[in-house]
């Protein structure tokens, strides 16, 4: 009897089941099935034939299929069916509309700064601006070039320390400051190990630091976050506010080019490294660089010449990114990105000139700090056309040059050629500004 009824109330369920779906109104069920329009807002940074490239808030990039009239420059609304895909160099969605919107500005890691930025901005001539975006090679005559561009910062090797006394770097570096209307940022590349630009002068310190495996062997992680520490504290008092350090690229192998500047650990031990780093770093003064983003690999030497980087993707994801998401979770202000050609990502560009590689950083990361490029001058990508234009389109912030004058002269030429707009230049300039009053240089 139990089972009799059982069956007979599950027939009456079902029954009134199919009776709802007849009596609902068919019309109705289609149209709440039907896909919805998506939306994604963001600012025009080039117009190229029928190519509209557009960075949202977040600063990921798109580039689709242009369909009317916008121009560098104009924020607007883009509607569309179906899902865009950030490692595409044209998205193929249905375009249904665009619609300009009204001006807002990309986030960052500095908006707390926001108003100061943008108010210094109103200040600022182009020419200002645009040298803004540069960290330049310290060239001879330092203090007359900075006074007549105004760069965002000097990046200075071990031979414009060589001899000098304590005082005397002070002195130089307090001069630079001196003539520049918005204070410079004053980068190294002190390692430790082989590449000391510092350090390498016995008059500042009485020996070079150590690399970080040194360190690491010697003493763990406490001796690297004592190192780090007494590295900031000299860069600082010296007059240098950011160092393009600590290499967190994962490599186990000393064939590796890469090997004598790394940790020499697994992916796992040089997260913590890179933790370690950054969280020992803050508040002395000096901003630190994880690098080279998305990491080096077993890739061969790109101040020669071109590298390619045939690695699988997941193996990227699985073993190259942790450490920079660790670096970013601790509060990484900086990242600088390589020049190799990672294929399995993009077969076309170095990283520091890919869109795909930006986008990676931008959106699975979510960094939303500053992204600097490798040196241009280094022969991976001394010899491509526009390179300087492609840095800025592909998603950087500060540019490391050698020729300056060549830069700045691509980048107001692209202006006056409307193929980027002055405001692409204002958010990137205002980034840069942001940044300089978080780390108290405004």
């Amino acid at each position: 009897m139990n089972n009799f009824l059982k069956v007979f109330t599950l027939l009456i369920f079902v029954g009134l089941l199919v009776f709802g779906l007849f009596i609902f109104d068919k019309d109705e069920v289609e149209v709440d099935l039907e896909p919805k329009n998506k939306e994604l807002f963001g600012i025009v940074i080039k117009t190229d034939n029928e190519l509209l490239t557009i960075q949202d808030k977040n600063n990921i990039i798109y580039v689709f299929k242009k369909n009317n009239n916008l121009l560098a420059g104009d924020n607007i609304k883009v509607e569309y069916k179906g899902d865009l895909d950030k490692n595409k160099e044209v998205q193929e969605n249905e375009i249904i509309s665009y619609e300009k919107v009204d001006d807002e500005y990309l986030e960052t890691m500095f908006n707390e700064y926001e108003d100061e930025a943008k108010e210094k901005l109103k200040k600022m001539s182009l020419d200002e601006k645009i040298a803004q975006i540069f960290l330049v090679r310290y060239p001879d005559d330092g203090i007359s070039v900075l006074e007549k561009y105004q760069f965002g910062g000097y990046v200075f090797y071990a031979k414009d320390f060589e001899n000098k006394s304590y005082d005397e770097v002070k002195k130089m570096l307090n001069d630079l400051q001196s003539v520049s209307k918005i204070p410079i940022l004053t980068a190294v590349d002190e390692e430790g190990g082989k590449v000391v630009r510092i350090s390498s002068n016995p008059n500042l310190v009485n020996e070079p630091f150590k690399s970080s495996r040194e360190l690491y062997l010697e003493g763990g992680f406490e001796a690297i976050k004592e190192d780090t520490i007494n590295k900031s504290k000299l860069l600082f008092d010296l007059g240098i506010n950011l160092n393009l350090a600590p290499v967190i690229d994962v490599s186990v192998n000393s064939n590796d080019y890469m090997y004598s500047r790394a940790l020499g650990e697994d992916s796992s031990v040089t997260s913590q490294y890179a933790k370690e780093v950054i969280k020992a770093s803050k508040g002395l003064g000096v901003s630190y660089t994880l690098k080279h983003f998305p990491g080096y690999g077993n890739n061969a030497d790109t101040h020669n010449g071109k590298a390619i980087d045939n690695r699988s993707y997941e193996d990227i994801l699985k073993n190259d990114l942790p450490p920079f998401e660790v670096g970013i979770d601790e509060g990484a202000e900086a990242i600088l990105v390589s020049h190799n050609i990672v294929n399995s990502i993009d077969s076309n560009n170095p990283a520091s000139l890919s869109t795909s590689i930006h986008n990676l950083l931008r959106n699975k990361l979510k960094f939303d700090g500053i992204i600097i490029t490798d040196d241009l001058a280094m022969g991976a990508t001394k010899d491509i056309d526009g390179a300087t234009l492609k840095a800025i389109l592909s998603g950087n912030d500060l540019i490391i040059t050698t020729d300056y004058e060549k830069s700045i002269n691509s980048v107001k030429e692209a202006i006056a050629n409307k193929v980027i707009d002055e405001s692409l230049i204002d958010r990137l300039a205002f980034r840069i500004i942001a940044w300089k009053y978080y780390k108290g240089l405004l």
